[in-house]
């Protein structure tokens, strides 16, 4: 394998600015990518800082239409760095990193046209009838980031070889896209107060009714007669059974790149336990690990542990 071009000092900076944001703004996701080697630990803080732009666009305080006018600016930008338009000196360091990512890794940028699109929904504040509406959305904003990082990753069947392990890496995509539906809707049931009160309701309309809670959830009490822990465990066994189909992705993956999913998954698996053991208190607050079941979950990663699991129940379901 010959070495790697050398790399400008401007695009250095540029990568190191959205490595800056991920650390201060992502440390679920930036405790997961630090088990990268650098340049795809580059890339993934690249595609983090230009997701998180269009994260904030949404959920800040602008006005309707200028929300909508800088999801457009956004995009434009977007298509200026697929068509390799955004030089190294330009003064926006994200565009940068991510136009040189993009010629490092086989990204598939159409994935971040998604995440607008996902957004776009939250600006529009569109409601979900069903699951199957929701996942539209989760689809936009989660699985295409799933599918994004997988093009940064690789997977360890990539060369074409015949046989099971072809077959399954041809379905990575999909295992990526699965995972990234169960991590949100692990969060979009974390942050069920938090969206309230920012006058949104994500969970299904129909699972609403169904356990009493159409009311909604700005208050920590839950109104008389209503069945909010029984909401939380249908969700959080849909949730389950999402993780479990999306952890197939484990063993497709290098032993790096397999500890950094492992590690983010785990935390947000971990999450869902937490909350499955005392559903209201996300009703009081943000869920989270501490630091020490953190670095556990990344060693289990480190480990390989979760990959040769998922592998040895893989082959026993084709047996």
């Amino acid at each position: 394998m010959s070495a790697p071009a050398a790399m400008s000092s401007l695009i250095a900076a540029a990568y190191g600015y959205c490595e800056a944001v991920t650390g201060s703004q992502a440390r679920n996701f930036a405790y997961g990518i630090r088990l990268l080697p650098a340049d795809k630990r580059q890339a993934m803080s690249a595609l983090y800082a230009f997701s998180r732009r269009v994260d904030d666009i949404g959920d800040g305080t602008l006005p309707h239409e200028v929300k909508l006018t800088r999801l457009e600016e956004t995009r434009t930008l977007l298509g200026r760095i697929r068509a390799e338009e955004v030089d190294e000196d330009d003064t926006d360091p994200v565009a940068v990193a991510l136009a040189h990512a993009s010629r490092r890794f086989p990204i598939p940028l159409e994935g971040l046209d998604e995440l607008i699109d996902g957004v776009l929904m939250d600006v529009r504040g569109e409601t979900y009838e069903t699951w199957d509406d929701l996942k539209v959305y989760c689809r936009c904003v989660a699985g295409a980031i799933g599918r994004l990082s997988l093009g940064v990753f690789g997977t360890a069947h990539s060369n074409g070889s015949a046989g099971s392990g072809a077959h399954e890496a041809a379905r990575a995509g999909e295992y990526a896209d699965t995972l990234g539906l169960a991590l949100q809707l692990t969060n979009i049931l974390r942050d069920v107060r938090e969206d309230a009160g920012n006058g949104r309701t994500y969970l299904p309309a129909e699972d609403l009714a169904k356990f009493g809670c159409s009311d909604g959830f700005r208050s920590e009490r839950m109104p008389s007669g209503s069945d909010f822990a029984g909401l939380v465990h249908h969700e959080v066994r849909r949730a389950r059974a999402l993780f479990v189909e999306g952890y197939r992705l484990l063993p497709l993956l290098d032993r790096r790149s397999g500890a950094c999913v492992a590690a983010m998954a785990g935390i947000y698996r971990r999450l869902l336990d937490r909350i499955e053991r005392e559903p209201e208190a996300v009703l009081r607050g943000r869920v989270s690990l501490p630091p020490h079941e953190k670095a556990y979950v990344a060693v289990r990663g480190l480990s390989g542990l979760d990959a040769r699991t998922i592998a040895r129940q893989s082959t026993r379901r084709r047996l």
